[in-house]
Protein backbone atom coordinates (compact mmCIF):
# COMPACT_ATOMS: atom_id res chain seq x y z
CA UNK A 1 0.00 0.00 0.00
CA UNK A 2 1.45 3.40 -0.95
CA UNK A 3 1.63 6.31 1.44
CA UNK A 4 -1.06 8.05 -0.60
CA UNK A 5 -3.39 5.08 -0.17
CA UNK A 6 -2.67 4.97 3.58
CA UNK A 7 -3.38 8.68 3.94
CA UNK A 8 -6.57 8.41 1.88
CA UNK A 9 -7.74 5.48 3.97
CA UNK A 10 -6.96 7.34 7.19
CA UNK A 11 -8.88 10.41 6.06
CA UNK A 12 -11.87 8.31 5.02
CA UNK A 13 -11.80 6.66 8.46
CA UNK A 14 -11.63 10.09 10.15
CA UNK A 15 -14.67 11.26 8.18
CA UNK A 16 -16.60 8.14 9.23
CA UNK A 17 -15.63 8.69 12.88
CA UNK A 18 -16.66 12.34 12.73
CA UNK A 19 -20.01 11.37 11.16
CA UNK A 20 -20.62 8.79 13.89
CA UNK A 21 -20.54 5.86 11.45
CA UNK A 22 -17.49 4.31 13.06
CA UNK A 23 -15.97 4.26 16.53
CA UNK A 24 -12.35 5.37 16.93
CA UNK A 25 -9.89 2.52 17.38
CA UNK A 26 -8.12 4.33 20.20
CA UNK A 27 -8.86 7.39 22.31
CA UNK A 28 -6.18 8.89 24.53
CA UNK A 29 -7.25 11.23 27.31
CA UNK A 30 -5.17 12.96 29.92
CA UNK A 31 -6.47 14.27 33.22
CA UNK A 32 -6.18 18.02 33.40
CA UNK A 33 -3.40 18.75 35.85
CA UNK A 34 -4.08 20.88 38.90
CA UNK A 35 -1.10 23.12 38.22
CA UNK A 36 -1.49 25.16 41.40
CA UNK A 37 -1.53 22.02 43.56
CA UNK A 38 1.55 20.66 41.78
CA UNK A 39 3.38 23.97 42.18
CA UNK A 40 2.45 24.24 45.87
CA UNK A 41 3.55 20.63 46.45
CA UNK A 42 6.92 21.56 44.93
CA UNK A 43 7.03 24.77 46.98
CA UNK A 44 8.06 26.89 43.98
CA UNK A 45 6.87 30.21 42.61
CA UNK A 46 5.01 30.66 39.35
CA UNK A 47 8.16 32.21 37.94
CA UNK A 48 10.31 29.22 38.95
CA UNK A 49 7.82 26.78 37.46
CA UNK A 50 7.56 28.77 34.22
CA UNK A 51 11.34 28.85 33.85
CA UNK A 52 11.69 25.10 34.45
CA UNK A 53 8.92 24.30 31.96
CA UNK A 54 10.19 26.79 29.39
CA UNK A 55 6.98 28.78 29.34
CA UNK A 56 5.76 32.17 30.52
CA UNK A 57 4.43 33.16 33.92
CA UNK A 58 1.21 34.20 32.17
CA UNK A 59 0.79 30.65 30.89
CA UNK A 60 1.22 29.25 34.41
CA UNK A 61 -1.32 31.80 35.68
CA UNK A 62 -3.85 30.88 32.99
CA UNK A 63 -3.43 27.17 33.79
CA UNK A 64 -3.90 27.82 37.50
CA UNK A 65 -7.02 29.92 36.92
CA UNK A 66 -8.33 27.25 34.50
CA UNK A 67 -8.74 29.80 31.69
CA UNK A 68 -6.58 27.44 29.66
CA UNK A 69 -5.50 23.85 30.15
CA UNK A 70 -2.08 22.40 29.51
CA UNK A 71 -2.13 20.18 26.44
CA UNK A 72 0.24 17.93 24.55
CA UNK A 73 3.75 17.72 25.91
CA UNK A 74 3.03 20.16 28.74
CA UNK A 75 0.21 17.95 30.03
CA UNK A 76 2.47 14.90 29.91
CA UNK A 77 5.34 16.66 31.69
CA UNK A 78 3.02 17.93 34.41
CA UNK A 79 1.70 14.39 34.95
CA UNK A 80 5.26 13.11 35.32
CA UNK A 81 6.08 15.92 37.76
CA UNK A 82 2.91 15.20 39.75
CA UNK A 83 3.81 11.50 39.98
CA UNK A 84 7.54 12.08 40.46
CA UNK A 85 8.31 15.51 41.95
CA UNK A 86 12.06 14.89 41.72
CA UNK A 87 11.70 15.16 37.94
CA UNK A 88 10.93 18.86 38.38
CA UNK A 89 14.31 19.36 40.05
CA UNK A 90 16.01 17.77 37.05
CA UNK A 91 14.14 20.17 34.73
CA UNK A 92 14.87 23.19 36.90
CA UNK A 93 18.59 22.37 37.01
CA UNK A 94 18.97 22.63 33.25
Amino acid sequence: MSIFDELKSSLEEAVEIQAGKRAPARVTRYDVADVRAIREQLNVTQSEMAKALGTSVDTIKSWESRRRNPTGLAAKVLKVIRDNPAFFNALAAQ
